[in-house]
């Protein structure tokens, strides 16, 4: 289960992606940004959010979102970056969150794979941010990387988040999207889906739903087959989608719609930009 031209996936008039998920803030894009959206625009990615992850990524993503109408901004600290989420810090993201172009909550969660911060220093920022995001009014996006159990166990225990959510990259196993899911929450679904050897989220997505599914690059990491390697940019996740339609046995246009739907649900994406 593989796809192997580097030609991009068709897409049909009218129908159009939602990369959910992207760094546009990031060096990688420095030189090229203009040229990123247009390319991902041209062929039916039209519209992408950035996301951040410390005070100075989010910053930057709402003015991303002021300056391109169809880039929308979040914001939030990493659990990288979690010993930056104090006091001030969080009263100065509330107050980003006043622009209309913010849409959700994170990146947060925890890592325990890298461990930049304490796990008690995560730990403490993400529940705080959790209470920030329920009292703002947005979607969270979690990052979850080896603390499945962390994770869940702190989403129940600070919820109920009444606008939902999404778990970021998805990584677990059909069990662990059964309870994502009761949360009521997306998964969202990266390149690694094109990887031969990522079976487990084959069935992952095989088995579950297009209702619950949302698909992002998160560019400029993780590029699909036949890019692996090189930059992502949110033009690719036609790779991302071709797959997901393959491996569900549906065509890419039902895909993106069901996934483009998804995401214009849990952002309100309707509300503060008219597709």
């Amino acid at each position: 289960m593989k796809n192997t031209s580097s030609i991009l996936p068709f897409l049909p008039d009218k129908i159009e992606l939602i990369d959910t998920h992207c760094h546009l803030d990031m060096d990688a894009y420095q030189n090229d940004l203009d040229l990123v959206i247009q390319r991902a625009t041209d062929h039916g990615v039209r519209r992408i959010v950035t996301i951040g992850i410390d005070a100075a990524s989010s910053r930057e993503a709402v003015r991303l979102g002021e300056r391109y109408p169809n880039i929308y901004a979040t914001i939030g600290f990493h659990p990288h970056n979690a010993s930056q989420a104090t006091d001030r810090a969080l009263r100065q993201l509330a107050l980003l969150a006043e622009n209309s172009s913010v849409v959700g909550y994170g990146e947060i969660g925890l890592d325990y794979v890298k461990n930049y911060a304490p796990r008690d220093v995560q730990i403490k920022a993400f529940k705080r941010q959790i209470h920030l995001a329920r009292e703002l009014e947005l979607p969270v996006i979690i990052h979850d990387r080896e603390a499945h159990a962390d994770c869940l166990a702190l989403l129940g225990a600070c919820g109920p988040l009444p606008k939902g959510g999404v778990m970021h990259c998805f990584s677990g196993d059909r069990q662990l999207a059964e309870e994502v899911i009761d949360l009521g929450f997306y998964l969202s679904i990266p390149g690694v889906v094109t990887f031969s050897n990522a079976r487990m989220l084959h069935e992952v997505v095989r088995t579950t739903d297009l209702r619950h599914l949302l698909l992002e690059t998160d560019g400029p990491f993780l590029a699909p087959v036949p890019h692996r390697g090189k930059r992502n940019e949110p033009t690719l996740m036609l790779h991302t989608a071709s797959m997901v339609a393959e491996i569900k046995q549906l065509s890419l246009a039902e895909v993106a719609q069901a996934t483009s739907d998804n995401a214009t649900r849990l952002f309100q994406l309707s509300q503060r930009y008219p597709a």
